[in-house]
């Protein structure tokens, strides 16, 4: 009843915009360009993802060769009207004669793994229930696979659970690579933080006898290595907040070619250790996506631009990327440490203020989960300092947040109000527990709008509703608050993993028809 009321006052708030209908219109016409991914090659044939540019999903397509005609391998569109069932996680078997794949309704954490036979998209009767978070990985003879899932809950236990320690030792992350025979090789930051390659004979594996092939760069941070064609490794790293590619030779480590990259991100990679070919996608702020691909059969090693995105309307040459310098170091910004996150993005507001780029009641603010958090902290903590405050699926309250679902796996962030010294830090700006009317009478709070969804099991929908509770109560009831404390609970939706394109468009409608309403901004055509 609750959520049915709120939703009562916000929809017709949002529908009530006079820009709202212009807005969806040019949304939509931006979101109509084809999204492609890199193709990847599972036994003998080729696969990729692509969404026309309107699909609510994106769909599998497979090719018997490069040069083949491309046809419709798995359509999640098909699975649902309105396009809220979406594809959560898939694999192959080794021989790319089976597939698994995941799928998830209404945004859901929890997925069904189904399977189907490649030849003919034949689909299985095998089903897998209750799994979340897992991994897809088949045995080697592809009669079997590896998976999480949970077992169904018919009561509490009444018995002593007890608890055994197997690891507590751990000094460094160890990513398999590949391996020759008894050598394998690790991605690790065991004495390197920004990770090196080592090879480990695990017929001699003490660590003194570790070797290194590649080194750890001074400044670089390697985020990640693939094998290919059995004798090459490409390396992704990132340099001053940009990738570069590599490829160095697996038995030396030396670097053989650096592939060319403009300001921006590898988005996308395929190649394995027997394919001869690798294709990866780049992505900036000024190309929506460009495929290249690079066959390693030839002598000159060159990549080649296999496809390329354009938006219409938009032509690249008519803007610059400049890259400026800021601090990074996030272990300033957690457990004991976390208002520097609020103070930072404070100031970061007061210099646009101060520089006249805005205003404090021009100026709005955005932020979806942790972000959420962020954003509902700086309102109560500088309510004079914004006009407008959007909170997407945010954690607000902190005192409780590691009792549900998944929530405890952030204690490492923020800290747990079961300890008595977290409790003390996390009181001090959880949303939930700060709101307070102001205490001058010409401040109110800002306008807030908060977003969340009835199938959002990451950050349970009940942040969003105590804290909108709360602010209504403490605050709304106040003569001097003239600005709206809005939510809107969307329906079958998640955290926001799957959405469907038409979903995502109403979301971002909605919320700039909130901003123009309440700052009382015009379309400019």
């Amino acid at each position: 009843a609750f959520v049915e009321a709120q939703n009562k006052i916000t929809v017709p708030f949002l529908e009530q915009c006079p820009i709202r209908g212009l807005y969806k219109e040019r949304m939509t016409e931006l979101y109509d360009y084809p999204k492609y991914s890199c193709h990847f090659k599972k036994g003998k044939r080729y696969f990729y993802f692509y969404n026309t540019g309107l699909q609510n999903q994106r769909v599998l397509y497979v090719q018997d060769s490069l040069e083949g005609d491309a046809r419709v391998f798995l359509d999640p569109n098909v699975l649902s009207d309105d396009g809220t069932v979406a594809l959560r996680g898939y694999a192959f078997s080794e021989d790319g004669e089976y597939f698994a794949y995941g799928l998830s309704a209404s945004g859901s954490d929890w997925v069904t793994i189904k399977f189907m036979k490649v030849d003919g998209a034949k689909e299985l009767p095998d089903v897998l229930e209750r799994v979340k978070f897992s991994c897809m990985a088949w045995t080697h003879d592809g009669k079997g696979m590896f998976y999480n899932a949970y077992p169904q809950q018919d009561g509490k236990s009444d018995g002593i659970l007890k608890w055994v320690k197997l690891i507590d030792n751990f000094e460094g992350e160890y990513d398999y690579v590949t391996n020759e025979g008894t050598v394998f090789t690790f991605k690790t930051n065991r004495h390197s933080p920004n990770y090196r390659l080592i090879n480990i004979d695990f017929t001699d594996p003490e660590e003194s006898r570790w070797k290194v092939l590649v080194p750890e760069h001074e400044k670089d941070v390697l985020e990640w290595v693939a094998c290919v064609r059995s004798s090459f490794l490409v390396l992704c790293y990132l340099h001053d907040v940009k990738n570069t590619l590599q490829l160095h030779d697996l038995a030396t480590g030396a670097l053989l070619k650096t592939f060319p990259l403009e300001v921006g991100s590898v988005v996308g990679y395929s190649g394995q250790k027997k394919d001869t070919e690798i294709f990866y996608q780049f992505t900036s702020f000024l190309s929506p996506g460009i495929i290249y691909h690079c066959d390693l059969t030839k002598e000159e090693l060159e990549p080649r631009v296999f496809r390329e995105v354009t938006v219409k309307g938009i032509d690249a040459s008519d803007y610059q990327t400049v890259q400026v310098g800021v601090v990074l170091s996030p272990q300033c910004g957690i457990l004991a440490n976390k208002q520097n996150c609020f103070d930072d993005f404070q100031c970061a507001a007061e210099y646009l203020i101060k520089e006249g780029y805005t205003s404090p009641k021009r100026l709005t603010i955005n932020g979806g989960s942790n972000g959420g958090l962020l954003v509902a902290t700086c309102a109560n903590q500088r309510p004079d300092l914004f006009g407008c405050v959007i909170a997407q699926v945010g954690v607000m309250d902190m005192l409780k947040f590691h009792k549900y679902t998944i929530g405890h796996a952030w204690t490492t962030d923020y800290g747990c109000s079961d300890n008595k010294q977290h409790f003390e830090w996390l009181i001090k700006y959880s949303p939930l527990h700060n709101v307070k009317l102001p205490e001058a009478d010409d401040i109110q709070y800002p306008s807030m709008l908060l977003l969340t969804a009835d199938h959002d099991d990451r950050v349970v929908p009940l942040h969003s509703l105590k804290f909108i509770a709360t602010l209504q109560h403490l605050v709304g009831r106040s003569r001097k608050q003239n600005n709206p404390l809005l939510i809107h609970v969307d329906t079958k939706a998640g955290h926001g993993a799957g959405k469907p394109t038409a979903k995502v468009i109403e979301e971002v409608s909605d919320m700039f028809a909130f901003i123009a309403r309440c700052l009382n901004i015009d379309w400019i055509p």
